[in-house]
């Protein structure tokens, strides 16, 4: 490993191969940078080719060089080259085994500094599976790894060395020996640095996957709410027509042509908004072909409701007056889908709605007589939860349920001030 400098009578501060020669200058961070995107993919990592071969290249490269500059060391034998080889391909799983490749990298480093090998950069092979362990997670792994071989460095350097080639070699310098134990944390830190910051990466895009998400299920909610307030007034007021159209197509055909009429203009103009809504999802960041629905078309609905037989008797009082677009619009669709559930399921023939402000909030009330039908009508039992979602979204109230003298009513308090709800559809 790193630690023992190319003469042992000759030592100072950095670690052995710094003296030989330094390292690739290019050496910035782990390989393993290069393969997230797969990473993230779900797919195995390819094999590291090119930077394993490019290491292997300047560990074999650099070590030849070390051995002209250290002559009084071994020289590069057979063993030598097949231990510098070995423990250099080993990088080649290092994405997928890198708690077996820190070991066998660790021990090759090992076996040839204790042989008398010359001194060089095959300690570069131990730093890159290090970087590789610890930010796999085999931190404890990594620490263990470098503690056995710092303490069987120490134990070559001051007590085997007497053993070991080659013959008359000196003790190691305690110098040396910390400034060996030094390079060990500085890269151990920058692989704890490096895995902090991986980890922050992933936990970063997977709030940001989960943003995305949720941004994507409030449109789908969004649209749905839409289509449902839009298709569920305009089939109730065309359900109620087309009975009445049935029941006096023969005995009053001037009647049944009018009901066709309001079914017509029913249902193109739920054609219309129902086209609007889909455009969003067709060219989305467009701006749309026609504005939003507001209070402002309260006499639309007023129109509705009398072609479906309802009579509806409004009291505005300035409660329309500049609203933003996304109270406008939801008050709009509260007003419609509580209308349009007097058609549906209420006895009564006569509704009465109130807008007004109280302070800073708009109060909607949609009053009926009653009493309820029990009949469905084909709807599909969202009404209420649609608008408790609209005034949520504005950080609002609904409440919905029978009046003590009968009949039923609709309250809802929409906050002005407060509102974050987004413009839907303008």
């Amino acid at each position: 490993m790193a630690g023992m400098a190319e003469q042992r009578t000759r030592r100072s501060g950095g670690p052995p191969w710094a003296r030989s020669g330094p390292p690739d200058s290019g050496w910035h961070g782990p390989p393993w940078w290069n393969h997230r995107e797969e990473e993230e993919a779900g797919d195995r990592p390819r094999w590291p080719w090119r930077s394993t071969l490019l290491l292997t290249a300047f560990v074999m490269a650099g070590s030849a060089f070390a051995a002209e500059a250290q002559p009084g060391r071994e020289q590069l034998d057979a063993l030598a080259r097949a231990l510098l080889l070995g423990g250099a391909l080993l990088l080649l799983w290092r994405q997928r085994y890198p708690a077996l490749v820190m070991c066998g990298t660790a021990a090759s480093a090992l076996v040839y500094f204790s042989a008398g090998y010359p001194y060089g950069p095959v300690f570069l092979t131990v730093a890159f599976a290090c970087f590789s362990a610890v930010v796999a997670g085999h931190r404890g792994l990594a620490r263990a790894a470098l503690g056995t071989w710092w303490t069987v460095h120490l134990l070559v350097g001051h007590w085997l060395y007497r053993w070991l080639p080659p013959e008359g070699d000196p003790a190691s310098s305690w110098g040396e020996e910390v400034a060996v134990a030094a390079w060990i944390v500085a890269i151990l830190a920058v692989s704890e640095l490096v895995r902090v910051r991986r980890e922050q990466g992933d936990r970063d895009r997977a709030e940001r996957r989960q943003a995305a998400s949720r941004r994507a299920d409030e449109e789908r909610l969004r649209i749905a709410r839409e289509l449902h307030d839009v298709l569920a007034h305009s089939i109730s007021v065309i359900n109620v027509q087309a009975g009445v159209g049935l029941a006096l197509l023969d005995s009053d055909p001037q009647q049944a042509r009018t009901a066709l009429t309001t079914i017509k203009a029913a249902s193109k103009e739920a054609l219309g908004e129902v086209r609007q809504v889909l455009d969003t999802l067709r060219t989305p960041g467009d701006a749309p072909r026609a504005p939003a629905p507001g209070l402002d078309r309260l006499p639309e609905l007023v129109e509705q409701a009398a072609g479906a037989g309802l009579t509806v008797a409004v009291e505005n009082r300035d409660g329309s007056r500049n609203l933003a677009p996304g109270a406008d619009l939801a008050a709009f669709r509260i007003v419609q889908e509580a209308l349009t559930n007097v058609v549906r399921h209420s006895g009564s023939r006569h509704a009465r709605v109130r807008v007004d402000r109280t302070g800073d909030a708009l109060r909607l009330r949609i009053d009926d007589d009653g009493p309820a039908t029990g009949e469905e009508a084909g709807g599909s039992g969202n009404g209420l939860a649609g608008m408790r979602e609209r005034a949520a979204a504005l950080s609002g109230t609904i409440e919905a349920g029978p009046r003590e003298d009968g009949g039923f009513r609709v309250l809802a308090v929409l906050p002005l001030k407060k509102s974050r709800m987004p413009e839907e559809g303008r």
